[in-house]
């Protein structure tokens, strides 16, 4: 083996993904000295997908304050990468759900933060920028980020105001005339792994509100302002996003890139792919690297190691699955370009054991497919 592309998800609250590059890395230097290896973490959007990026294909961290989920100050940040060209972002930054605290009630808390990254970003001179969803505290269709953006929003007294979970009802119409310039001249990428749409029993305010502080009651009144923003976008902006794939993640901030930024959503690792240049980085390799803590039928949906099979079959590269778990309805994995799937975990055990050897279980399985490898290769 000459050379091994890494590009693995975190293992959920166990391993990092770049911690999981880490130790892959050592062992394919161990077993194969010299071999060249290119290393690509991935992250699902959320927390820490800005360094990611940067730790992947290197770049400059702009550290910036910005507007919290509350309206207070803080201290936020996006990345800059391909020299300027492309900036990359996470909601999490200035919306994330660990900023509130034990101060959870997605009625107040706001994306406009948010809005103020992308359009320091947009400012910059990037071309191109790439924002993930996930892990936000909010709920207000990414109307705070629009207005930070410049977008007006006006309530039936014919008064300019911010809109958030708790006041989208309020809205009577929005004026996108007023929005920065800087967003015409830029592409927006949206990172988004679920499908949900923005409304309704099945969106943002039932599925994701209670785990922002909703009680069941709140969930009604969120969902509300939800149906009632997807109306006036559909008069106001011309935008039905109400359906579209996606439109409820994080607190519909899915449907306000699409109707305020115009924005495409994307499935978050064929992001990373095309941000990374994937395709041309495996060209020459011979084999590929990937896992994820657990794989399983939303697995299958495209997510990371699925995503990267998917990219790599059609090179004839073979795809080699580490993962914390497989579940029992994976078979379809190998219809996608998976070549084979090894659990790290070596016995029996509680997961509470277990996760205080994720590291050394890792390390061992990884290990032991190489040995195994450079056996067939002898």
């Amino acid at each position: 083996m000459k050379k091994a592309v890494l590009i693995p998800d975190s293992f959920k609250g166990t391993v990092s993904s770049a911690r999981v590059c880490e130790l892959m890395a050592e062992r394919i230097e161990k077993i194969f000295p010299g071999c060249t290896v290119v290393s690509t973490p991935v992250a699902d959007g959320g927390e820490g997908s800005v360094d990611a990026f940067l730790t992947a294909v290197g770049g400059e961290k702009v550290v910036r304050e910005a507007t919290g989920p509350w309206f207070e100050k803080c201290e936020s940040y996006y990345g800059l990468i391909d020299n300027g060209a492309t900036a990359v972002l996470e909601m999490a930054a200035a919306a994330g759900l660990p900023m509130v605290g034990d101060r959870k009630d997605p009625r107040g808390t706001t994306t406009y933060g948010v809005g103020e990254l992308l359009a320091d970003a947009a400012r910059s001179g990037a071309k191109r920028l790439v924002i993930g969803l996930g892990g936000s505290a909010t709920n207000d269709g990414g109307c705070g980020a629009a207005a930070a953006a410049g977008v007006s929003f006006y309530n039936a007294a014919g008064e300019k105001f911010v809109p958030t979970g708790g006041t989208l009802i309020d809205i009577d119409r929005i004026d996108m005339s007023t929005r920065d310039k800087a967003f015409e001249a830029v592409e927006i990428v949206t990172m988004c792994d679920i499908d949900n749409p923005m409304y309704g029993t099945n969106g943002a305010a039932y599925i994701f509100g209670p785990q922002k502080g909703a009680d069941p009651d709140m969930v009604v009144e969120l969902d509300k302002g939800l149906r009632h923003l997807s109306e006036v976008i559909k008069r106001d902006v011309g935008v039905d996003v109400a359906d579209i794939p996606g439109a409820g993640a994080a607190g519909a901030m899915g449907a306000g890139m699409v109707a305020f930024f115009g924005s495409r959503l994307q499935m978050g690792i064929e992001t990373v792919l095309d941000t990374v240049g994937f395709d041309e980085s495996i060209s020459d390799a011979d084999y590929i690297f990937t896992g994820e803590g657990k794989i399983d039928s939303q697995s299958l949906r495209g997510k990371v190691v699925i995503g990267v099979a998917r990219r790599a079959v059609k090179q004839n590269k073979p795809v080699i699955a580490i993962v914390g778990g497989a579940d029992y309805d994976v078979d379809a994995a190998y219809g996608e370009g998976v070549t084979a799937i090894f659990p790290i975990n070596r016995l029996p055990q509680d997961f509470s054991v277990l996760k205080e050897h994720s590291e050394e279980n890792l390390a061992f399985t990884v290990e032991n497919v190489l040995r195994a490898i450079k056996a067939a290769e002898k």
